[in-house]
C-alpha cells in the first residue's frame, strides 16, 4: 500500500509541474515578447516623428514660398506705380518747360508785331532796320536767360569740336588754322553743342599773289591758272 501511495504521490507532483507550466508561461519568452512589442513601438513612434518634421518642412516651404511670392508681388507693384509716377513727373517737367520757354519768346512775338505796324507804308530803312535790331535784341536776351549761347568763331583758332570749315583761306595776315569768317554761326545750350559753327580757317599762302584765294584757286602743278576765262 504505501508503493501505491509513492506512485501517486510522484504522479501528483508531475502533474502539479504540468499545470504550472501551463498556467505560468517561461519567463524568457514573455522578455523577448515585450521586448519585441517595446522596439515595434519604438520603430513606430520614429517614423510618426519622421513624418511630423517632414510634414513640418513642407508647410514652411509652403509658408516660405507665399511669403515670396506676395514680396515679389509687391515689389511688381511698386515698379508699376514708380513707372508710371515717373512718366507722369517728365510728362511734368516737358510741359513746364515749354511753357517757360513760349513764355519767354512771347514779348519778341510782341515787339515784331510793334515793329511790323510801326514800318507798315513806311520809307525810312533806318527805321526798319531799327526795329529789326530792337526785336534781334530782345530774342538774344530770351535766347540768354534760357542757357542759349552762341560759339566764339571770328578770330579764333578751328576747333573741330565746335567748329565746321566750310572753306579754307589762303592768306599770311593770320597763322594758319585762324578762323577768319563765319558763315553761319553756332550754337549752344549750356555745355551741350547744338550747332557747329561753319566758318573758313586761314592756311598758308604760297605766294604774295595767292593771298585771298582758297584751296580751289591756287594755281596747279604747272603753274596755269585752273579758273576758266
Amino acid at each position: 500500500m504505501s508503493e501505491h501511495a509513492g506512485e501517486k504521490s510522484d504522479d501528483d507532483q508531475s502533474a502539479a509541474r504540468e499545470d504550472e507550466d501551463t498556467i505560468y508561461p517561461d519567463e524568457e519568452t514573455a522578455t523577448e515578447s515585450e521586448m519585441a512589442a517595446g522596439t515595434e513601438e519604438d520603430g513606430a513612434a520614429q517614423e510618426a516623428d519622421e513624418v511630423d518634421e517632414e510634414q513640418s518642412a513642407v508647410e514652411s516651404a509652403r509658408a516660405e514660398r507665399n511669403r515670396m511670392r506676395e514680396q515679389l508681388l509687391r515689389i511688381a507693384a511698386d515698379f508699376d506705380n514708380f513707372r508710371k509716377r515717373s512718366r507722369k513727373e517728365i510728362e511734368e517737367v516737358r510741359r513746364r518747360t515749354i511753357e517757360d520757354t513760349v513764355r519767354e519768346v512771347l514779348p519778341v512775338i510782341d515787339n515784331l508785331e510793334r515793329a511790323t505796324d510801326a514800318t507798315a507804308g513806311a520809307t525810312d530803312l533806318a527805321a526798319v532796320a531799327e526795329g529789326v535790331q530792337m526785336v534781334l535784341r530782345g530774342f538774344e536776351e530770351v535766347a540768354n536767360r534760357l542757357g542759349l549761347t552762341r560759339v566764339e568763331s571770328l578770330g579764333q583758332m578751328f576747333d573741330p569740336t565746335i567748329h565746321d570749315a566750310m572753306q579754307q583761306e589762303a592768306t599770311n595776315e593770320h597763322p594758319p588754322g585762324t578762323i577768319v569768317a563765319e558763315v553761319v554761326p553756332g550754337y549752344k545750350l549750356g555745355d551741350r553743342l547744338l550747332r557747329p559753327a561753319m566758318v573758313v580757317v586761314a592756311v598758308p599762302a604760297t605766294g604774295t599773289g595767292d593771298q585771298g584765294k582758297s584751296d580751289d584757286d591756287a594755281p596747279n602743278a604747272d603753274g596755269e591758272d585752273p579758273t576758266p576765262e
